[in-house]
């Protein structure tokens, strides 16, 4: 019986190693590390192949390959002062594949820690300047017409850890406070013909019912337009950290309007509630003055592989790679991407790869052959709307030093000859300072 057995495991073996060795002769593995007729991995029986795997009812919940536990969002204590109830937690885009974020991964941004809500006793009310004030359950909002929508979320704090200088060498930190989904709920217009909004009616105040009861102000045109109330996101009903049982989805916005928890809608004819203005994000430019009222997230792109934490120390000179990334636009649909290999001298087009939405993360991707030379790698989107993703230069020249939001200046990397990658700036200091003095000086003038 030993015999038999052992018998079977030779000529197993054997056929394997007649397999290996034709798919190398045939160049399908090329270029490889070792020989595959020789690979252990190729010619033994796997662990997980000589006994019964985990039985159906182990996980009626999915979780993710335990070999896969580095995967998940991250919190930094220069992020949040210590304090996680008011803090945000990055999303790992550089390990992200396509263009949805997994529900467990999105990045999560609170201000008074995270809700949990009963579905059983949430109520939505929409009054103000309207005919007919509204108050709604879960189930009574869930018999509207619903559609789903793929669009991205951003912070407007995004890319603040590290434009002034480089702060963070991880892509994660640097780009986190961003991510995609498939939502489903209904649209406002479409929910509003049963309250009647009066003409007077210019400003909604959205406010959520978490500890913060954080309120933001969106124009009427934006809920008119493209605003819904979602409460499913890729196919679940919404986690507690994204807003459960209800949030609303302002889509290319700022990402902080679009409110979780949502309680009550109120239509008025002024941008503030109860004295005091609630579209409270402001960028001071060099002049002094401040710049609001800028919602849309401008044009932007990373490329995220590969990045700080997606080296090339792997490659070999020679070896042909796909150089990806992720582009988007709150201004509307990404038509291209340029790539540059010299910190923005030349630049060579990407190819934008699957869905391209508006509002929404697009793929692209560019074939590169490794020379094992050192490289200065970024990326530039433009979108439909005619916009083009700045140098550092050319944002700094025209914004200053001072603010942290919308900052879309384009991410280089510094790729060295032995693959490793760091986040660095390529920018004309004299030239920004320049233009800052020009700039104060002509605001002194007037």
């Amino acid at each position: 019986m030993e015999n038999r057995i052992e018998n079977k495991t030779e000529q197993r073996r054997g056929f394997l190693k007649n397999i290996a060795a034709s798919v190398v002769a045939a160049g399908a593995l090329a270029p490889v590390s070792m020989s595959a007729k020789d690979d252990p991995a190729l010619i033994e029986e796997p662990e997980w192949g000589k006994k019964l795997g985990l039985p159906v009812d182990k996980y009626l919940y999915g979780v993710p390959s335990p070999y896969e536990h580095n995967v998940k969002r991250r919190v930094h204590k220069l992020l949040s002062s210590g304090d996680m109830y008011a803090s945000v937690a990055m999303c790992p885009i550089q390990d992200l594949e396509g263009i949805i974020t997994p529900n467990g991964l999105f990045f999560n941004r609170a201000h008074g820690g995270v809700a949990i809500v009963d579905p059983n006793k949430y109520r939505l009310i929409i009054h103000g300047l309207v005919e007919k004030p509204l108050v709604l359950t879960l189930d009574q909002l869930k018999r509207y017409p619903s559609e789903s929508r793929i669009h991205f979320i951003e912070c407007p704090a995004n890319g603040s850890t590290g434009w002034r200088a480089p702060q963070f060498n991880t892509l994660q930190f640097m780009k986190g406070m961003m991510s995609q989904a498939e939502w489903t709920g209904v649209k406002l217009s479409v929910l509003l013909k049963d309250v009647g909004v009066k003409p007077t009616a210019k400003w909604v105040l959205a406010e959520g019912s978490d500890n913060s009861h954080m309120g933001r102000t969106i124009p009427i045109e934006k809920i008119m337009d493209d605003a819904m109330l979602v409460w499913a996101q890729n196919g679940e009903a919404l986690r507690p950290e994204q807003g459960y049982p209800v949030r609303l989805l302002v889509p290319g916005w700022e990402g902080n309007l679009n409110v979780k928890w949502l309680k009550r809608l109120e239509f008025g004819d002024k941008p503030w509630h109860a004295k005091e203005e609630t579209s409270k994000y402001t960028m001071l430019t060099p002049t002094g003055k401040a710049v609001r009222y800028f919602w849309p997230m401008e044009v932007n792109s990373v490329i995220t592989h590969p990045s700080p934490d997606k080296p090339w120390t792997d490659l070999k000179k020679g070896d042909l790679v796909e150089i990806q990334g992720l582009a988007w636009s709150g201004h509307g649909t990404i038509k291209g991407v340029d790539i540059t290999f010299d910190g923005g001298k030349n630049w060579v087009e990407a190819s934008l790869k699957g869905l391209v939405l508006p509002k929404a993360w697009t793929r692209f991707s560019y074939i590169y052959k490794w020379d094992g030379k050192p490289i200065i790698l970024g990326s530039r989107a433009y979108d439909d709307a005619g916009f083009v993703q700045p140098t550092i230069t050319e944002e700094v020249s025209k914004m200053g030093v001072e603010g942290i939001y919308h900052r879309n200046a384009i991410v280089t990397w510094e790729v060295t000859a032995k693959g490793e990658v760091n986040n660095v700036h390529v920018r004309d200091y004299k030239k920004e300072r320049e233009s800052i003095e020009k700039m104060q000086k002509g605001a002194k003038d007037a």
